[in-house]
């Protein structure tokens, strides 16, 4: 689902690159440092999840898990999906350095979607199902950043719109599978290390 280098227009990328900018350092500076063995394990399989990935155009189609860490990083969330690009972009040219900004933004925001659906299905007043929250967590994710993508290159350049259409309908089997795996991992970290999710939801 990454946009690569050369794709959009110069406003956009520079408009995105400074609001990721702003964002990343912000949380960088209020992280305790705690957290950090948890962003560089989020890092890490956010950046594995899309090493298998069917190139599409300007884009690509790959295993996201951005649900994954919403949930488990709830409001640094942002930082593990923006390392991670980094390290794609730099090591195996997965999107771009220009177009960082916003392969992060339409990434990493709905990462905050899902780890605040996750928050309100598993509050006090639904105590819903780890599962169920989870799948939704992870398959609307993908949803919201599909949306997203959908917006830019449509907005971005009108002859993209066919291009937009032909990843948002591939992704949707992928989608599904996201949150199949974003709920199994829910349920898998209530039991064994149930403070994870906890203190995200506190």
């Amino acid at each position: 689902m990454h946009i690569s280098d050369g794709v959009l227009p110069a406003g956009i990328l520079a408009g995105s690159g400074v609001a990721t900018l702003g964002l990343g350092g912000a949380l960088l500076w209020r992280a305790d440092a705690q957290k950090i063995p948890r962003v560089a394990l989020c890092t890490s399989f956010f950046f594995v999840a899309s090493l298998v990935h069917v190139p599409m155009g300007p884009t690509s189609a790959h295993l996201l898990l951005t649900g994954l860490v919403g949930i488990i990083m709830g409001p640094l969330a942002f930082l593990p999906i923006l390392f991670g690009l980094i390290l794609q972009a730099l090591l195996f040219q997965h999107g771009g350095i220009t177009a960082l900004g916003v392969n992060a933004l339409t990434m990493g925001l709905p990462a905050y979607a899902a780890w605040g659906l996750f928050r309100l299905g598993r509050s006090v007043r639904f105590k819903g199902s780890p599962f169920v929250f989870g799948f939704l967590a992870g398959w609307g994710a993908v949803l919201l950043s599909l949306v997203l993508l959908k917006v830019v290159l449509t907005f971005a350049d009108e002859s993209f719109v066919g291009v937009a259409w032909v990843v948002f309908i591939a992704h949707q089997p992928l989608a599904v599978l996201e949150g199949i795996v974003t709920g199994f991992a829910a349920v898998f970290l209530e039991r064994v290390a149930p403070g994870v999710l906890e203190e995200q939801h506190e």
